[in-house]
């Protein structure tokens, strides 16, 4: 079992910045690869970016240039900075995680809302 806990949500301005994290516990030796998603209000849950255990990155085209996936190994903890912030990037935010044994664990998400 991987347990996934976000953080780092809330209200900011269009053009604004924050940085969400992602603190994994648990079986976290079996992980391959970390996700972030997310969900807006009567929309699909859509892929955000996503980083593998050897540190290979990708983003969604709309968040490219603007939002990045890190992660700080020495604390288990995966990061979304995401910066230049628009009213379209308003959605709860959930983290993902895939192991070797192809099983998807979710955090509980964190709402992220962008308007003035």
């Amino acid at each position: 079992q991987v347990q996934l806990v976000e953080s780092g949500g809330g209200l900011v301005q269009p053009g604004g910045s924050l940085r969400l994290s992602c603190a994994a516990s648990g079986a976290i030796s079996s992980v391959v690869s970390y996700g972030w998603y997310r969900q807006a209000p009567g929309k699909q849950r859509e892929p955000v970016a996503l980083i593998t255990d050897d540190g290979y990155t990708t983003h969604a085209d709309s968040v490219k240039g603007r939002f990045a996936i890190t992660r700080n190994n020495a604390v288990n903890t995966i990061y979304l900075s995401m910066s230049s912030l628009k009213p379209e990037d308003t959605a709860v935010y959930y983290c993902n995680a895939m192991t070797r044994g192809s099983e998807l664990y979710w955090g509980q998400g964190t709402q992220v809302t962008v308007s003035s």
